[in-house]
């Protein structure tokens, strides 16, 4: 069996972005796989040392060049080979979907690890939109999996705490922080990754296209109160601090 990953770059959380006629300009931050996406690279590569039948982990990624470093950082976690679909265009859940989809399908992939929720578009969408192109069962929010044969078992959250479940592959399984603790990338890992396999396609192959047009973005800021603490004591300046701060700059309850 095949394992498909799939891996999208998206600016670190600390770093510094910037707004460029009428869009998010990334020009000098610094950009990291997705934390939900890593969770499921780091998954698919413990079920494979885990002892599972698993042939091949593959690594998928669409969008413009840059998101190759991405892959590079994927590869060289584990994973065998990678697929870069490269593309100017952002594309929202469900365009994404539809390549992911046939990916899997061309690949013959029996299961799809996708992260929960994408932090660019801050959406749930991916996972169930591509299970539902493929007729596949969808796992979502797992926090504990297992593949015994040729069925999942494990754990996932819902809205009431979290259950128990078992499902026959093929599906699609979404992931989420406290599936796994993500691995780091070794040296000798890193030269091995620049050898293993990354195939170019063009988006054109997968008949994808946005079907949301981005027409303006902005950055939400707040200004700075600027103001200064001083000519007290610690205890005195302490409490002034926790009162502007709930007040003033409400960001305490």
């Amino acid at each position: 069996m095949k394992i498909l990953t799939l891996v999208r770059q998206v600016p670190d959380a600390e770093a510094r972005v910037k707004i460029s006629a009428q869009r998010v300009d990334l020009e000098g931050s610094t950009l990291v796989i997705d934390g939900m996406d890593e969770y499921g690279v780091e998954e698919a590569l413990r079920l494979r040392e885990g002892g599972a039948a698993v042939e091949e982990v593959l690594a998928l990624a669409v969008g413009p060049k840059r998101v190759e470093d991405a892959l590079r950082t994927a590869l060289a976690m584990g994973v065998d080979r990678a697929i870069h679909v490269e593309t100017d265009e952002a594309l929202d859940p469900i365009a994404l979907s539809r390549v992911v989809a046939q990916v899997a399908q061309a690949e013959s992939v029996g299961l799809v690890l996708v992260g929960g929720q994408e932090a660019d578009w801050d959406s749930q969408a991916l996972g169930a939109a591509t299970a539902e192109r493929l007729g596949w069962a969808q796992l979502t929010w797992t926090n504990e999996l297992k593949l015994v044969g040729d069925a999942l078992t494990g754990r996932h959250d819902v809205d009431d705490g979290n259950e128990s479940f078992r499902a026959a592959l093929p599906a699609v399984v979404t992931t989420q922080q406290g599936l796994n603790e993500p691995r780091y990338p070794t040296l000798p890992n890193i030269m091995k990754a620049k050898r293993k396999e990354l195939r170019k396609d063009s988006l054109d192959q997968y008949g994808a296209r946005p079907t949301v047009r981005v027409v303006n973005s902005e950055i939400q800021t707040r200004a700075r109160l600027n103001k200064m603490i001083d000519g007290k004591d610690p205890q005195a300046a302490a409490a002034e601090l926790l009162s502007l701060l709930r007040n003033e700059a409400k960001v305490l309850a």
